[in-house]
């Protein structure tokens, strides 16, 4: 048995992936929640606010790097270059308008919201923690 394999045949690091995005969820749900219910409405919405588009960010990332991988192989596929670089741009856009827009409105919804954008660092986290997990428990047994 490998590293990567599991017993049950399949790769454990091809599903990190998957992994994160259902931390992802788990986490802003959790701590959109707490903030609400700690700091009030504004901070847990702009939290959620901040979630949703890490969350559509982490999203854009992934199909961006499949797209690139995908031109640099030269394979012949839908992706265009003119498509994987506007979607990067967009998700930059889309940051700072909502960062704009929730600094107009309120401030206090921007501590949230900036909290939130760091979500996927908390479920990278969180992967890395249990991959270490999972390595160490594997060499006991």
């Amino acid at each position: 048995m490998t590293l990567a394999t599991q017993p049950g045949g399949d790769n454990f690091y091809d599903r990190a992936l998957e992994r994160m995005d259902r931390l992802m969820l788990v986490i802003g749900i959790a701590g959109a929640t707490t903030a609400c219910l700690v700091f009030g409405w504004r901070i847990g919405g702009g939290f959620a606010l901040g979630g949703g588009i890490s969350y559509l960010n982490f999203y854009w990332l992934k199909k961006i790097v499949a797209g690139i991988s995908e031109l640099t192989a030269g394979a012949a596929s839908r992706v265009s270059a003119r498509g994987v670089v506007h979607r990067f741009v967009l998700r930059y856009f889309l940051m700072a308008l909502v960062a704009f827009v929730i600094l107009r409105v309120s401030r206090e919804s921007l501590y949230g919201l900036f909290a939130g954008l760091f979500l996927p660092v908390g479920a990278v986290f969180c992967e890395a923690a249990y991959e270490v997990y999972r390595a160490l428990r594997r060499d006991d047994a």
